[in-house]
């Protein structure tokens, strides 16, 4: 429910919300829908599309695109009926459900996709006026119309809308005419296309597609619409309908009533064919320009929804701005403008109709990845009136997907690797939105599904250690976080906590500590959970913390801390170390090497007595370890004590072959004693090392533990910065190397 209420919410860059223009679903949906799949291409090209492919094949085309576009119907109407729809279209559809980071990196493609079709339409009206009266200078044309059709959009879209049931009057006036003209004889277009040349079924296809695309004209009115929850579904189910009906019929009027070659060299085939010629070049004519006029109201809106939300560079904010009360984007329309303008004075009809397919058809992809999204999570917050089943919106996206690939496979890539560097910087801008997304969801319904899944037995070979650092305030002891980033690589999880003992510490404080320490983490790149709880002293709050923290079978399996400098502390601490022992948790403490710190970072040294015990979690300590970008080329010594020439020669024998199992790169070094102690050869051997890393025996009964560790730590005095190492839980180290 709460992201159902952010959703409605407007952006804070969107504070300012076009007044509603009181538009309907036939005014505002159907009718610039229709006019727009009723187009350019149906008039100049159907009659090719036929030529080309026959009857069947033209049946196979109209249906295969019919159906993606219907179930990328589906699919808006479910977002749209279940968000308030807002300046925008399809992408605040797709931004208010995938993120503002996806919703950006189809909605600038598919502002360059609406930019380019005023100049499809635009290039067609104008070829056929050449046709009609030749000599006539097209580009000029196509330029003059251009600029015709946004002075027109920039005056009212609301005069532009009205002016459409004018040019839709026209249109079916044109259709009557051919379904009661007559047939074109054989001779007359004997030869003529011989000079055409045949394409592939994909190609056609390519070509098609774009007369189906009309479903975005009535969608990126959505700011205009009073309802458009209710509109935006209705008029664009009747939109697809009544064209794929017109669609069927169209074909088999031109294959049984003009030959191939007129079909392939005669873009105007259809005044041959109706009994009154001229009107299909008003149906051209009124077809082409109002679905320029389509265009040029709806590409502007999605750069003013995209400026307006933060999507574009800060300097181009002003593309957001809106005049008078219907909130026209007249800078957008301007800018818009210039970008037609090119397209028409460098582009023709059979080039730019390829690329629209690979917008559109990217874009219709996001959109049917947004609701399978959606239905599949079925999240409390989306609740849609006209409910679909993912399983459709599922094929739709593969649809796109599939088709894609068919029509152009270079093309697709490059659509696609665009799309995700868009994405991948606006990820970088790291945008900020006011409402929420199913980006969250998802992760949820992933971290659900990995949670139940860990119920089950553990698994040797994929351990990790799952890291609780008890750090304090982590600018205070950074090493210790600089070594546990470097053991977790950003591969299992580490926590970051810290206890607050001062008293009375209220709910707000730790959270606002939690954020402190977060920030300071993200700004130093290292990824972590962070934990700040309250309690009467550092001691208490660290076994709280280890008895409560985590989720089902996921909880830290390994702590790791400081060493005290307090002596009079060091008995607590003692107690400390064996409850985090008795709760089966690995334990790590981390000795302060002094001014040396982690040294040059070149040698571990792993004071070794196997695979047992201590000796398995050493040795995977120090894999990790030596293979983080910190510790990269430092060298692993395994580090054992024989008291004669013949136990040393054993151990090499033995030992050897299990490092080469193991894999990890460690090298032996059998040191033997001469009658020396052991505290000794550690001093000798360990003096210049780095890290050095120590077990730990485990903590019995009453508080020998706490004399344990002191006289552990009067053992190692002057040793470089050393780990002393105690694993706790019941599992097969060894198996991790297998």
């Amino acid at each position: 429910m709460l992201r159902r209420l952010r959703r409605s919410r407007p952006p804070v860059a969107s504070v300012v919300q076009p007044i509603p223009s009181g538009l309907g679903t036939f005014g505002g949906v159907f009718t610039p829908s229709i006019l727009t799949i009723l187009g350019v291409i149906m008039y100049l090209r159907f009659g090719w599309v036929v030529g080309q492919v026959g009857l069947l094949g033209t049946f196979v085309i109209v249906t295969l695109a019919t159906s993606i576009t219907f179930l990328t119907s589906l699919s808006i109407a479910a977002i749209a009926t279940d968000q308030r729809v807002r300046a925008g279209g399809a992408y605040y559809m797709i931004s208010r459900s995938l993120g503002i980071e996806t919703g950006g990196a189809v909605g600038v493609p598919l502002y360059l996709a609406q930019a380019l079709s005023i100049a499809l339409y635009t290039i067609g009206f104008a070829e056929s006026v050449a046709l009609r009266f030749p000599g006539v200078d097209e580009k000029l044309i196509g330029l003059v119309t251009t600029v015709a059709v946004a002075v027109l959009a920039l005056v009212s879209a609301s005069l532009a809308i009205r002016a459409q049931y004018v040019i839709m009057a026209g249109i079916v006036l044109s259709l009557l005419a051919l379904i009661f003209g007559s047939s074109i004889p054989p001779e007359a277009a004997s030869g003529a296309a011989s000079a055409v040349e045949r394409v592939g079924f994909w190609t056609v296809f390519a070509v098609f597609f774009p007369a189906v695309t009309g479903i975005m004209a009535g969608v990126n009115m959505s700011g205009d619409l009073r309802d458009p929850n209710r509109s935006i579904p209705a008029g664009t189910f009747a939109a697809v309908a009544v064209g794929y009906a017109i669609y069927m019929l169209l074909p088999i009027l031109l294959f049984f009533r003009a030959p191939e070659a007129a079909l392939l060299s005669d873009p105007l085939v259809m005044t041959r064919i109706a009994v009154w010629g001229d009107s299909i070049l008003v149906g051209v004519w009124g077809a082409t320009l109002s679905s320029a006029l389509g265009s040029v109201l709806g590409a502007p809106r999605v750069l003013q929804a995209l400026a307006r939300d933060g999507v574009l560079p800060r300097p181009l904010a002003f593309l957001g701005r809106g005049s008078g009360d219907e909130d026209t984007p007249r800078i957008g329309t301007g800018l818009t403008l210039g970008l037609a303008l090119a397209a028409v004075w460098f582009g023709d009809l059979d080039l730019i109709a390829p690329v629209l397919s690979m917008f559109f058809l990217a874009t219709y992809g996001v959109l049917n990845a947004s609701a399978f999204v959606e239905s599949l999570l079925k999240s409390p917050s989306f609740r849609p009136t006209f409910r679909v089943h993912w399983a459709l919106s599922l094929l739709g996206f593969a649809g796109c997907l599939a088709v894609m690939f068919l029509i152009n496979a270079i093309a697709t890539v490059v659509a696609i690797a665009s799309i995700f560097g868009v994405y991948l910087w606006l990820e970088r801008r790291s945008l900020e939105t006011t409402w929420g997304d199913v980006r969250r969801g998802v992760w949820m319904a992933v971290t659900r599904a990995g949670l139940l899944r860990l119920r089950e037995a553990d698994d040797s070979k994929n351990w990790r250690p799952n890291l609780l650092v008890l750090s304090g305030a982590p600018q205070n002891r950074w090493p210790l976080v600089q070594l546990a980033s470097a053991i977790t690589h950003n591969r299992s999880i580490l926590t970051v906590s810290t206890v607050l003992t001062a008293p009375e510490v209220t709910p707000e404080r730790v959270r606002k500590a939690e954020r402190q320490i977060e920030e300071y983490l993200a700004e130093r790149a290292v990824q972590s959970l962070v934990r700040v709880i309250a309690a009467p002293d550092p001691f208490e709050g660290a076994e709280r913390l280890v008895d409560s923290y985590g989720l089902g079978a996921l909880v830290p399996n390994t702590i790791l801390l400081g060493d005290p400098q307090d002596p009079e502390r060091q008995k607590r601490y003692g107690q400390t170390i064996a409850h985090f022992y008795a709760r089966n948790r690995n334990v790590i403490i981390a000795r302060d090497g002094g001014a040396q710190g982690f040294g040059a970072r070149k040698r571990i040294d792993v004071w070794w007595g196997g695979l047992r015990g201590n000796g398995g979690l050493m040795l995977i300590l120090a894999y990790l370890l030596h293979s983080s970008l910190d510790w990269r080329g430092s060298e692993v010594r395994i580090q054992m004590v024989a008291p004669t020439e013949k136990a040393a020669r054993d151990m090499r024998a033995s030992v050897e072959g299990l490092l080469r199992d193991t894999r990890t790169g460690a090298q032996l070094d059998v040191i033997l004693a001469r009658s020396r102690p052991f505290d000794q050869i550690l001093r000798e051997t360990s003096r210049d090392a780095d890290l050095v890393l120590l077990g730990m025996a485990s903590p019995g009964e009453g508080d020998g533990f706490a004399d344990y560790y002191a006289a552990l730590r009067d053992r190692t005095e002057g040793l470089p910065t050393t780990l002393f190492v105690l694993a706790a839980e019941d599992i097969a180290f060894g198996q991790m190397q297998a």
